[in-house]
């Protein structure tokens, strides 16, 4: 007798052939049918953080009573394999679905049923041991699952995210010590301004991302209060008292994080406002990255024809027609990534704005947009920080000879000579073609100890006036 291919299963629909050994069933199976629209899977750390959610909702059904031992122990290890990256291959629906979501719980619900039966000693597909529904998703909802399992995921990326931040924060730190006695030009709105440090600038990079750190820190706070527990639409139909009050703290030890039951679980099945307060978040860590990234790729434009008074590592050829040119392709790759993030915010907005009632369906999209933001910030953050930041030079040379001809040198002097000396030198500088320094010291304006005392990275770094000049009594 032919060994059988295939094994049926049926809904409310009608029946579907399922592969005999497949891990999900037919409700995975229609919505790969359905729905083809991003082009690619739910997110990994997604399904892994369902497995943390459904691991505790089991350990609370077994305590409860509602799961026999033999049967936990079966859920416990497929659960725990899904935790571990294992199983997350065998779910392939696409990341934009209809249904709020239900699809990837249902999906989720097979996988671990099916791989439970084969750790039981039974076939995938034999549901009456162990059922999809009735035992993975006992006493739950998608409308709760899958909003719980969306803040896990993001609470665990944002902590990766946090550690990438310090890194890139340690790496400026480092630039700034580095580069504190390298006296450069600083500039506003693109034209010379006033003189600073190297140092100074790269600090001021430093103080900019370790205030994101700080704010993705804190953004936790708004992702720790769950609704596991409330079921349909926060009432927690169908789940007994001591279920709802249990499972959110079985999950917390499971996954570590400081997570906390929602005191309203209507309020919070209903309204996601959460999830674009911390795209926000996102976003203002996109913007320094953009900035930021942008002033690298300024700062080392050239190196001959531009500012050049940095050198970024030349990681690669930067033409296929111009020798010898290496473009800051991590600065570029990082503000593309920023760009993405800037508009995954304007997703996450009307999507979570577009929920209606008791329940908002396309949370399937603030999913897939908010889990993106936080990688691509994260694996940002990470090659700014080891590819571009800790490979910086300085060229001190075209930093001095940007001092010494810019206007820029005569606000060190205006306190000491006046307004009027130093203009009178700007203008004798463009007529004769000579430095600003060269003019200020061989016209007599100023001495050349005098001169380089104002001049010193102390100086132009210190806060308050720049003078050689004693107050009037």
């Amino acid at each position: 007798m032919p060994e059988k291919k295939h094994r049926i299963e049926r809904d409310a629909v009608g029946e579907v052939e399922i592969p005999v050994d497949a891990l999900t069933g037919i409700h995975a199976a229609r919505a790969v049918e359905n729905f083809d629209i991003a082009g690619r899977p739910v997110r990994t750390e997604l399904l892994r953080a369902f497995g943390h959610v459904k691991l505790a909702c089991a350990i609370t059904n077994r305590d409860l009573g509602f799961i026999p031992g033999k049967t936990f122990e079966a859920l416990e290890q497929a659960c725990r394999e899904l935790i571990d990256g294992e199983l997350a291959r065998h779910i392939e629906i696409d990341a934009l679905q209809g249904g709020a979501g239900t699809s990837t719980n249902m999906a989720v619900n097979e996988l671990i049923a099916n791989r439970a039966l084969q750790i039981h000693g039974a076939k995938p597909g034999d549901y009456h041991i162990i059922h999809p529904n009735d035992t993975v998703n006992l006493h739950q909802s998608t409308n709760d699952t899958f909003p719980t399992a969306l803040k896990v995921a993001a609470l665990f990326a944002l902590g990766k995210l946090e550690n990438a931040l310090t890194s890139l924060v340690q790496a400026f730190q480092e630039k700034e010590r580095e580069f504190a006695d390298v006296v450069k030009v600083g500039r506003t709105q693109l034209r010379d301004a006033a003189l600073t440090t190297l140092g100074r600038e790269m600090g001021a990079y430093a103080e900019a991302f370790g205030r994101d750190r700080w704010r993705v820190f804190k953004s936790t706070e708004r992702l720790k209060t769950v609704n596991l527990g409330g079921t349909a639409i926060g009432t927690g139909l169908g789940a007994p008292r001591k279920f709802i009050f249990a499972a959110v703290d079985n999950l917390r030890k499971s996954t570590k994080l400081p997570l906390a039951r929602a005191e309203n679980l209507f309020e919070a099945t209903q309204n996601n406002d959460s999830f674009v307060e911390v795209s926000g978040i996102l976003t203002a860590c996109a913007a320094s990255m953009m900035k930021i990234s942008g002033d690298l790729r300024l700062l080392s434009s050239g190196p001959e024809a531009g500012l050049g008074e940095i050198k970024l590592p030349p990681l690669q050829a930067g033409s296929s027609i111009m020798p010898g040119k290496f473009n800051p392709v991590v600065p570029e790759a990082a503000t593309q990534a920023a760009i993405a993030v800037a508009a995954n915010h304007s997703a996450i907005t009307h999507a979570v704005a577009n929920g209606n009632l008791e329940l908002n369906p396309f949370l399937p999209l603030v999913a897939d947009k908010l889990l993106e933001s936080i990688a691509l910030l994260e694996r940002a953050a990470a090659a700014l920080a080891g590819k571009c930041v800790a490979g910086i030079e300085a060229d001190e040379k075209r930093c001095a000879e940007h001092v010494d001809s810019s206007t820029a040198l005569l606000t060190a002097l205006v306190e000491t000579i006046g307004y009027g000396k130093a203009a009178e030198i700007a203008e004798t500088a463009a007529r004769s073609g000579r430095t600003v320094k060269q003019t200020a010291i061989e016209d007599g304006f100023i001495d050349a100890e005098a001169f380089d005392a104002l001049t010193t990275p102390e100086n132009v770094n210190k806060l308050g006036g720049n003078t050689l000049r004693s107050p009037e009594k």
